[in-house]
């Protein structure tokens, strides 16, 4: 081999600095991108619980409508599936299916009449903490899940 041709093969290969230039890169775009999907998760589980929400809302409408009333705070949305004992012209179930908890795992809360309506009703999901009455419950008071 002569000269030309070692040379030749020296400048094929990479250097140990440009593999690490090249490491170094792809952590700071994985670093970028990660940043953008963080709390993604989280609004997703958001608008599922205004989606659910608005679902169950618009059940106790028709509850209202057909029943003259809206269920009581003791009959809950329980009383969506299962016609309440003193509820003429229960038309019911209003739900295809049993109310499942919200995202985070939690039961959908239910007031008849409501904190935030005081006209109507308030149902709401504690959110991820699981406390009720905290900044992260999600209800049909907040403007989003109308």
């Amino acid at each position: 081999m002569n000269m030309s041709n070692r040379r030749l093969m020296a400048q094929r290969g990479f250097t140990l600095i440009e593999l690490m230039l090249v490491l170094v890169i792809l952590a700071v775009l994985a670093t970028i991108v990660m940043r953008n999907f963080a709390g993604q998760s989280e609004k997703a589980r958001v608008t599922t619980a205004k989606a659910q929400i608005g679902n169950v809302s618009g059940a106790l409408d028709q509850f209202e409508v057909d029943v003259g009333r809206f269920p009581s705070s003791e009959e809950g949305l329980a009383s969506l599936m299962e016609q309440p004992g003193n509820s003429k012209g229960w038309a019911g179930p209003y739900l295809k299916q049993k109310i499942s908890n919200d995202p985070w795992g939690h039961p959908y809360l239910y007031k008849f009449l409501g904190q935030h309506n005081p006209k109507g009703f308030d149902i709401f999901s504690s959110g991820p903490d699981g406390a009720e009455g905290t900044e992260d419950d999600v209800g049909n008071w907040n403007e989003e899940a109308k």
